[in-house]
């Protein structure tokens, strides 16, 4: 979180729902939390390099992915927001 500029105080302790169908890229968007380039401007985005390997150590099949990618573009894209608010 450091590297991004965050501290555990920006994180909300709020419950958040994830529907069923989001669920996968969920799991792989939170295992991919240590994946992220990172340079003098902040995070630019996931590695996606990480995600195969990553998503078989989850247990989801190298074919699903192509169903998931598109949810995980929107959680990184979400995220990318919001760290950039953050160096504001």
């Amino acid at each position: 979180m450091a590297a991004l500029g965050l501290t555990p105080e920006d994180i909300d302790e709020e419950e958040v729902e994830v529907w069923p169908d989001a669920w996968p890229a969920f799991r792989l968007f939170d295992a991919l939390g240590t994946q992220w380039r990172v340079g003098q401007g902040g995070a630019s985005g996931l590695d996606y390099t990480a995600i195969p390997a990553t998503a078989s150590m989850l247990g989801i099949k190298r074919r699903d992915l192509s169903d998931i990618f598109p949810d995980l573009r929107v959680m990184e894209v979400e995220a990318l927001a919001v760290m950039a608010e953050s160096m504001e």
